[in-house]
């Protein structure tokens, strides 16, 4: 599978008997993968499932899944807890008899807390366990869409990515032009130096020679260079290649960065002191978008 960004949305929807449901699936950029789980009352036993379907789908990047369930109005069935309304009556009766308290009324009774069960609690196992199975369905169908949003822009940051590998390259090639005249360049610059302070005089030429051959081998960029040109076939081997490689992209990007700073540590033409900030200011650009890479 092509490369995947990490932001994106997926929502499904579900229902069975008298229940409904809606679930969101969202995420953003992340160096692990991190799946949180939200979900209604009675759907909490789900958590377990989300995040295993979540490490199915996805190797980073947080992820948070919300589930909003909602049963119909005066659905679930409700039973008289007989033996709570018995010790209700037997407690009250002396009451009553003595005169203290009036009579119970039906309402009052049905009102008193425990004589009245929701049988929500009591459901049959089979029932939860299709219910269940129903929200994890759409769970399912809501982190695929998730999965396709992040495909999507994936695919979006191919292309973007491609353009500022090439920029790379591009300015690496502008760079090895400008490296060649270092050499000429910094003896020019030791010899004008070295007229100024001492003046004609026997044997100056060679003393420059050497001098310069030695300030000309710690400038050269030519291992620099390789490295970028290297770093730059990797790049485009993981941009085109199938598989989650945001991490090694990330590493990537920290050599870019090393081999660029070194290159203009080592300038010695103000042409190719510009040219490596602008391979630095992609390079950066560059980060910014492998951020967004799975």
């Amino acid at each position: 599978m092509p490369i995947s960004g990490m932001t994106g949305f997926g929502r499904a929807e579900g229902a069975l008997g008298d229940w409904s449901w809606a679930v969101e699936a969202r995420s953003v950029n992340g160096r692990n993968l991190e799946a949180r789980y939200r979900g209604s009352p009675g759907f909490e036993g789900l958590e377990r499932m989300v995040r295993e379907a979540a490490q199915a789908r996805f190797q980073r990047g947080q992820v948070t899944i919300g589930l909003q369930a909602r049963r119909a109005e005066g659905a679930g069935a409700v039973r008289l807890n007989a033996e709570v309304l018995e010790r209700y009556l037997a407690l009250g009766a002396p009451l009553v008899a003595e005169g203290r308290a009036s009579p119970p009324t039906l309402d009052g009774l049905l009102a008193l807390r425990g004589v009245l069960e929701s049988g929500e609690a009591d459901q049959d196992p089979d029932a939860v366990a299709a219910l269940h199975a129903a929200a994890a369905a759409s769970i399912a169908a809501a982190l695929d869409g998730l999965a396709a949003a992040r495909a999507e822009e994936g695919a979006s940051l191919v292309g973007v990515l491609g353009a500022m590998v090439d920029r790379i390259a591009a300015l690496t090639a502008a760079a090895e032009g400008l490296a060649a005249g270092q050499p000429a360049a910094i003896k020019a610059r030791f010899a004008r130096r070295m007229t100024e302070l001492v003046g004609e005089s026997a044997g100056l030429e060679e003393r420059i020679v050497q001098e310069a051959a030695a300030m000309a081998v710690k400038a050269d960029v030519r291992e620099e260079l390789d490295r970028l040109a290297s770093h730059v076939a990797a790049a485009r081997a993981l941009v085109a290649g199938d598989g989650a490689a945001g991490r090694r992209l990330d590493f990537l990007t920290q050599e870019f960065m090393r081999e660029a700073n070194t290159l203009c540590s080592k300038s010695a033409l103000a042409g190719l002191t510009t040219v490596g900030l602008e391979l630095k200011a992609v390079i950066e650009q560059f980060r910014e978008q492998v951020q967004n890479v799975e």
